[in-house]
């Protein structure tokens, strides 16, 4: 047996929810020198340029979510401004991207999963992206950890689907049918003016929390129920984002897969492509 099949097949094992929650744990808690110790061992290992961060200082952070989920300096990712474009909403790494076929999202060679799944299993959620286009976009630990949207968009719902702790790196992808659809996730739709829009937040192994800026966290500890939020289109309780703004973060890395509805894209960006890497707020898309 290879090490990468080892690797793979020792997922099916391990006690992915248990060490996640474990790592979760320390992830949160104000350790002191501890906590800045691991920090420092994480920016060697991980060669995160500290530089674009607001606060560059390790000590400056209570604890590793803080420093995991820091915020860049003003400026440093300016957005597209394009009346079309829609931009990268993450700093990551583009693992597929394309038509969504037949209600199938291609995630590696060999491998693809339902649409339905995805989005929780509701047809009606699923149905606009019917023919539409979709993206995923890995993050690695070294990336900045905060979601940003890709266009404005209105907030309609928001759906908790429990599920696995797989890896979500590349050697995973590739090996683990199925792998976003049957990870725990967020599912948040949207209504844009170009026209419907899903951002799934994918967990993974030591995933320690997947946050939204309307309702904090979300999981842990959601449950092993699937759970659906609605907001409203208008009024003081609607929920609108603009182009660019911050609408979720992990608490350790994923990845976020994004889908858009039939007729809405022109096309992807030409440089957006397979393998890329991103930066928030550069052009990823043009809408019709």
């Amino acid at each position: 047996m290879s090490l990468d099949k080892l690797k793979v097949n020792l997922q099916y094992v391990m006690p992915k929810h248990a060490l996640s929650r474990l790592v979760g744990k320390f992830a949160a808690s104000e350790s002191g020198w501890a906590t800045t110790a691991f920090i420092n061992w994480f920016i060697r290992q991980y060669k995160i340029n500290m530089q674009e961060a607001l606060i560059e200082d390790p000590k400056g952070f209570k604890t590793f979510n803080d420093f995991f989920t820091r915020e860049l300096k003003p400026g440093l990712r300016p957005l597209d401004e394009g009346e079309k474009t829609l931009v990268q909403p993450v700093d990551g790494c583009v693992s597929q991207l394309g038509p969504i076929v037949d209600e199938r999202i291609f995630q590696a060679k060999g491998h693809d999963y339902g649409l339905l799944e995805l989005l929780g299993g509701h047809k009606a959620d699923a149905a606009p992206f019917k023919d539409g286009h979709f993206t995923t976009i890995y993050l690695s630990p070294q990336d900045y950890h905060r979601i940003h949207m890709p266009c404005a968009g209105t907030l309609r719902r928001m759906i908790y689907v429990p599920g696995d702790l797989f890896s979500v790196n590349p050697l995973t992808t590739e090996n683990v049918p199925g792998l976003f659809a049957r990870n725990e996730r967020v599912v948040t739709l949207f209504d844009t003016e170009h026209g419907p829009m899903a951002m799934v937040l994918v967990g993974a192994t030591i995933v320690a929390s997947i946050e939204t800026v309307w309702s904090g966290t979300v999981t842990p500890p959601a449950g092993a129920q699937i759970m659906s939020w609605d907001y409203p289109a208008e009024g003081e309780q609607a929920i609108r984002l603009e182009k660019g703004e911050e609408m979720g973060r992990f608490k350790l890395g994923s990845t976020v897969v994004a889908c858009f509805g039939a007729e809405m894209l022109e096309g992807f960006d030409e440089a957006f492509t397979a393998g890329a890497k991103t930066r928030l707020g550069q052009a990823m898309a043009t809408a019709k």
